[in-house]
């Protein structure tokens, strides 16, 4: 990144902070973490489930030091991008006077799935790897700068 090109700001909302939003926080902040400041909230916050955690952490993504923020925390900041990733989030968000952008793309919740643990967890990837598969279309692939690859073949 470039000096004095500041990072955008990327807001995920679900309703509990537990597993959508920190899903998606993690990938765009580990993924495009050069271009992008991730954070994430919800309307009703809980605590990181550690399903979440557990299959982030099998992707190399640590988010085992989260913690479940309220959406209220973030009033007045100026962001960027405000992204509901749940229904329920979408209905009873606030509004954000100071988010440029809003967006919605709903995923199941992995944290109401029922079932065996096994099965639980398999849910949890399923939706991890949906996520995953929307943050890299949406934030673009990672790039390389090309001239930095020449110059660095040049010597």
């Amino acid at each position: 990144m470039e000096k004095g090109i500041s990072k955008r700001k990327v807001l995920f909302i679900c309703t509990h902070n537990s597993a959508r939003s920190q899903m998606a926080e993690g990938y765009l902040r580990e993924l495009y973490g050069d271009r992008y400041e991730a954070l994430s909230a919800g309307t009703n916050p809980t605590s990181v489930h550690p399903y979440a955690v557990l299959v982030m952490a099998e992707e190399g993504i640590d988010i085992s030091r989260n913690r479940a923020k309220n959406v209220t925390d973030f009033l007045g900041q100026e962001i960027d991008e405000v992204v509901t990733v749940c229904d329920q989030a979408q209905e009873s968000c606030p509004y954000f006077p100071h988010g440029k952008k809003h967006f919605h793309q709903s995923f199941p919740d992995p944290s109401s799935f029922q079932g065996s643990e096994e099965e639980k967890l398999v849910f949890f990837r399923q939706v991890r790897d949906q996520i995953r598969a929307w943050v890299v279309s949406r934030y673009g692939p990672r790039e390389e700068p090309s001239s930095l690859t020449e110059r660095s073949e040049k010597g």
